[in-house]
């Protein structure tokens, strides 16, 4: 005979606690992203500071070989018992980071670092279009994207056209890491896959980072300062995505991504004294629109489908 401690029930708060657990799991990845973001910006903006003393590559070189040898001793990645599967796609995210870092620093070079950031980031939105399966994060994108084009100021034609095309070749490198980044975090524990990804891309850029600066890499300060970005702008920034990657999806994650100019706005303006203007200021209120408008879908979505208690 059942009892009434023995029915399953789902009470009013049992509904309402689930739910708010609901939410709550789904902004925790979302405020890792956004710390990610604040931390990877202000490094770019004291990496600006340093390529006087180290070029371009030389800059990404010490920032991907100090990340490196922080992360590789901080989790001591276990380096037997992965398949070959596994070793290829942390390969390919090593690959993948290194062409983004090296790319967007070429870029940097040759166009404002505003511009520079708004074409890095239409890689993330055109992955959040194919990648999404619903509907409204199309049009959150196309809200993004029309923020994106007025932070250009409505075109690029005035624009070095190399530096055009490596910022467009670095935004394809960022939607294919974002892609990778969720892979090997499934595929390894912790931030291992990240730490050995990190050293395949140091590897990777050390001998173009020699080529372009030589000796300047070995002057202490410029080491320091090197390592301060590692940490900053790679260390934090790509443990706190890699990590908000396993509970988030991918097209969310891209959408995301288009805080960034925002957060280079800030930056500049804290650090390197860059004022906005009101045309750049409605650009971000248009992005940051978009990207509220996707957490909110996200986080609508699992409070849609409260979970029933457990049977007795």
């Amino acid at each position: 005979m059942t009892t009434p401690s023995t029915t399953t029930t789902t009470s009013p708060a049992a509904v309402r606690s689930a739910a708010g657990a609901s939410r709550r799991g789904a902004l925790g990845p979302v405020g890792l992203v956004l710390a990610g973001g604040v931390s990877v910006q202000f490094g770019a903006a004291l990496a600006v500071n340093l390529m006087p003393r180290a070029g371009a590559l030389g800059v990404v070189t010490l920032r991907l070989a100090a990340a490196a040898v922080v992360l590789l001793l901080f989790c001591r990645p276990r380096l037997r018992g992965h398949s070959r599967a596994d070793w290829g796609t942390v390969v390919a995210f090593g690959v993948t980071m290194g062409a983004m870092n090296g790319l967007f620093y070429q870029s940097v070079a040759r166009i404002p670092l505003g511009a520079a950031v708004t074409l890095e980031v239409l890689g993330p939105l055109a992955l959040s279009v194919l990648a999404s399966r619903r509907l409204v994060n199309v049009v959150w994108a196309g809200l993004a994207l029309a923020g994106v084009f007025l932070l250009g100021g409505g075109g690029f034609g005035d624009l070095d056209l190399v530096g055009v095309a490596f910022a467009l070749a670095a935004g394809a490198m960022w939607a294919t890491y974002i892609v990778f980044s969720a892979r090997t975090g499934r595929r390894f524990p912790q931030a291992d896959g990240l730490a050995l990804a990190m050293a395949v891309a140091a590897v990777l850029m050390l001998p173009l980072g020699i080529a372009e600066s030589g000796t300047k890499l070995l002057d202490p300060t410029t080491i320091a300062l090197g390592s301060a970005v590692a940490v900053m702008s790679s260390v934090l920034p790509y443990t706190l995505e890699l990590l908000a990657l396993r509970r988030l999806p991918a097209s969310t994650f891209a959408i995301l991504m288009s805080l960034e100019p925002a957060l280079a706005a800030t930056a500049g303006f804290l650090i390197l004294g860059q004022a906005l203007s009101p045309v750049q200021a409605a650009a971000i209120a248009l992005v940051i629109a978009a990207s509220m408008g996707a957490v909110r879908t996200q986080v609508g979505r699992g409070k849609a489908r409260p979970p029933v208690a457990p049977e007795a």
